[in-house]
């Protein structure tokens, strides 16, 4: 039986209450061998949650971030039967620096693909949720993009530069739109597109739980994405992935056609 969207989103919240909110900015962070921040929140969390999902939907496992890879891709190679896919705190740097941006993503995967997602911001209060084929919603309401009367030029992008190579220096110095942001949280960033607060997207690497709860909610609100080799977002598997998206279709395709048209010819992340 597949689990309600909202049931899932209450555990999410309360765990962020419990065990985010209370260390937020107060706790030391370390560094793992890919030069990524983790604290003990990331941990806390995700112990919490992996036992209140196990004790409700014990037909279910769960692959977290904060595990070793070779667990990971084990949980990979059975996840038919369904998985939970956690990202337990999306926006570590932001959260231990004291940045108010940062967040808890969890998908369920049925059959190799995302089926529910939860995305939930304790700061502002905003819970982003998705159900295939059903729509997305922002705190129970109906989240859908909008179409967007502004050419390229005009547009506010989200550009993640260091993992996008050699294509960093182009949009560096010859931006197609008007004005860029990075904000810290890939999983917020995918949200935040849905929700319309900005236009176009780029990102050169993307794990798994980064984007398997937040690109099913642009999708069900009827955005669109591709990689920048133009292949479908997802894929259950370990190996990162790019990211080019917007809000309104239009825009979409003329966003992937300037970067096609710039990354030809180089190697693509």
């Amino acid at each position: 039986m597949i689990p309600h969207v909202d049931d899932v989103a209450a555990l999410v919240k309360a765990t962020a209450r419990e065990e985010l909110l209370p260390r937020f900015a107060g706790i030391e962070r370390q560094f793992k061998a890919d030069g990524s921040v983790v604290t003990e929140a990331d941990f806390a969390v995700q112990r919490r949650l992996m036992a209140r999902l196990q004790e409700r939907y014990p037909e279910f496992d769960l692959l977290g971030e904060e595990m070793d890879a070779r667990r990971q891709q084990e949980l990979l190679a059975q996840s038919n039967a369904g998985l939970w896919c956690l990202d337990p705190l999306d926006g570590t740097s932001n959260f231990a620096a004291g940045l108010p941006f940062f967040g808890i993503s969890l998908a369920l995967l049925i059959e190799r693909q995302p089926i529910l997602g939860v995305v939930y911001d304790p700061i502002r209060d905003e819970c982003f949720t998705a159900q295939r084929d059903r729509g997305a919603w922002l705190n129970g309401g109906r989240l859908r993009v909008h179409s967007v009367d502004l050419p390229l030029r005009r547009c506010l992008a989200v550009v993640d530069f260091k993992r996008l190579g050699p294509l960093a220096a182009t949009l560096a110095t010859r931006p197609p739109y008007s004005s860029q942001r990075n904000l810290g949280s890939v999983a917020l960033e995918w949200c935040w597109l849905a929700a319309g607060r900005f236009h176009v997207y780029l990102h050169g690497k993307q794990k798994l739980w980064d984007y398997a709860a937040g690109a099913l909610i642009l999708s069900e609100a009827g955005g669109r994405a591709e990689t920048l080799q133009g292949e479908p977002i997802f894929r259950t598997e370990l190996q990162p992935r790019s990211v080019v998206a917007a809000g309104d279709v239009r825009l979409f395709e003329e966003w992937k056609t300037w970067l096609t048209e710039r990354s030809s010819g180089a190697d693509a992340p």
